[in-house]
């Protein structure tokens, strides 16, 4: 059984011409298709991290506090 979507005559030249371009390996470019890899991360994800550290740190003192008091 062939479950193949089959492909318009344009979308089959742009196939084999995508196949065929041979790839660029001294400039690298992201696709189109992946705008978050044409940014660089900005940090954010360290200063989530930082945040649920210390409030987890909080919690836990405050829950051993309140055992010993």
């Amino acid at each position: 059984m062939d479950t193949k979507e089959s492909k318009t005559a344009q979308e089959e030249y742009q196939h084999l011409k995508e196949v065929r371009t041979p790839e660029d390996f001294e400039h690298p470019e992201p696709d189109a298709a992946q705008p978050e890899a044409r940014r660089p991360a900005k940090g954010w994800h360290w200063l989530l991290l930082a945040t649920a550290v210390l409030a987890g740190g909080f919690l836990i003192y405050r829950l051993f506090s309140a055992l010993l008091a």
